[in-house]
């Protein structure tokens, strides 16, 4: 049986090469043609995106994904759902969960690839079971890292756990694209091995310049379904090619049986998009790092940790930040860096070498994740770390319980709110309200301003700075 592929053009890869600028119209004539491609699905949708449009764009995603549906009438349309924390930074109530996924499954959602970036499984109950209930496609993800806990064994087990919550498929989600081709084949064969009757599928990044090795392995282990962008939106910090992957796998047991001739067709209209983006590339980020290897540091984290010394006048101090950042990972349980922990963890190793004092300086979002606040580490924290940071009475600090446990509803509250101010114009803008309450009010007025419109386009290089705080590889945010 050939291999499927879920291309990633229109969120994961602008979103890794072009800050997440890419506006909706450059997305819509294009569309139609990948329409007809065959693939597993087409993501187009959260993760970073969905702040983006509004907060840099002056977009209402809702109604992007809306347009969206109107042109893919074959292919599944898929987010990516960051568990308990949607498509921000902290947990919801389970209240906004809920609503949220019945609404992106309304505006045009057909497959929710659902990750928690601790791998922490009780924080991906309430999302999974909305979506069934809403009928939609449960993609179960596990954050890969490695580390002496994350296993093979720790994988497998995992993916029978999601199988049993009810996933329609799973994927090894390596976000910082570290995956060697050993490790997918055995991760993949192991799997397999195992007898978890479901679609798996690879999600990688080209950061170390493996990627496209491990896919090969993974093909032969027997995967399912691979993760790639359309060649102009591919390579670096995003995923591997499209057309070559395909190519690579014609006349072979795998062949994804997609028209090449089609494929060629796309990349000639993406060519023209990229080109009008020019301003937004930058060279860093377009070619493979294997430094990633070494210090395990996702592309959107060492970006925010050299913006945040540059400011600083700091930068002599990143080989001693880069030696603590290690250390920081084990010290804290071995989180995948993934958002928000490789924040977290980049910070802590920032403040740890600059202070002149380990854990002297701990911000509020650090203190949360100790207690339990994210959910469960892979690891056991460092107890000597948490008397640093809490006292002798730490233990008092810690929660056990899933962390949205603690949190009232919130849906209704907030629903009064918006009310009350009298920017109410669709169900959506609750969700939008609640999830960005700041952002929201403003797009909602009309006080946000795009940084540029598609007829804007190109811009020189020199009148346009790309945000760097906060975004996914150059930013983000993944």
């Amino acid at each position: 049986m050939g291999i499927k592929l879920h291309d990633q053009t229109l969120r994961d890869a602008h979103q890794s090469l072009l800050a997440t600028r890419l506006r909706t119209e450059d997305m819509l004539e294009v569309a139609p043609l990948m329409d007809e491609v065959g693939f597993f699905s087409v993501e187009v949708w959260g993760g970073a995106t969905f702040d983006a449009a509004m907060r840099y764009l002056a977009e209402d995603p809702w109604e992007r994904l809306q347009k969206l549906k109107e042109r893919f009438k074959k292919t599944p349309m898929q987010m990516l759902l960051r568990g308990m924390n949607l498509v921000a930074y902290r947990n919801f109530p389970d209240d906004v969960v809920t609503e949220f996924v019945r609404l992106a499954k309304k505006n045009g959602v057909d497959n929710f690839r659902i990750f928690d970036a601790l791998n922490d499984l009780r924080n991906l109950e309430v999302p999974i079971k909305a979506v069934k209930k809403y009928g939609g496609h449960v993609q179960g993800a596990l954050s890969y890292t490695e580390s002496p806990v994350h296993t093979v064994e720790y994988y497998v087990e995992h993916f029978k756990k999601l199988a049993e919550m009810g996933c329609d498929s799973l994927v090894i989600k390596d976000m910082a694209g570290i995956i060697s081709p050993q490790r997918a084949r055995d991760i993949v064969a192991g799997v397999k091995k195992a007898g978890i009757d479901l679609p798996l599928e690879l999600h990688s990044h080209c950061t170390s310049g493996m990627t496209e090795m491990a896919y090969m392995e993974a093909v032969h282990a027997g995967v399912d379904i691979l993760d790639t962008a359309m060649s102009p939106f591919s390579n670096g910090v995003s995923q591997p090619p499209t057309e070559s992957v395909v190519a690579a796998l014609q006349g072979t047991p795998w062949d994804t049986g997609y028209d090449f001739e089609l494929l060629m067709r796309i990349r000639e209209k993406l060519v023209l998009v990229w080109n009008k983006y020019r301003h937004l590339h930058e060279e860093t980020i377009l070619r493979p790092d294997p430094g990633v290897l070494e210090y395990k540091i996702p592309g959107g984290m060492m970006s925010n940790m050299l913006s945040q010394l540059k400011s600083m006048n700091a930068l002599d101090k990143l080989p001693a930040i880069l030696k603590e950042v290690p250390v920081v990972w084990k010290e804290f349980g071995y989180p995948p860096l993934v958002t928000p922990l490789s924040q977290i963890v980049g910070s802590q190793a920032v403040a740890n070498v600059l202070s002149g004092e380990r854990y002297k300086l701990v911000q509020k979002e650090t203190k949360d994740y100790l207690r339990g606040m994210y959910g469960k580490p892979p690891a056991p924290i460092d107890e000597e770390v948490l008397e640093k940071v809490f006292g002798p009475s730490w233990k008092d600090e810690i929660i056990t319980v899933r962390p949205a446990d603690l949190l009232e509803p919130e849906l209704e509250k907030r629903r009064e709110e918006l009310k009350s101010m009298g920017l109410i114009k669709k169900e959506e803008d609750v969700l939008t309200y609640t999830i960005f309450p700041d952002v929201a009010v403003r797009f909602f007025k009309g006080e946000i301003r795009p940084e540029f419109t598609s007829k804007d386009l190109p811009l020189k290089k020199k009148q346009f700075e790309v945000e760097v705080e906060g975004n996914t590889y150059k930013v983000r945010l993944d």
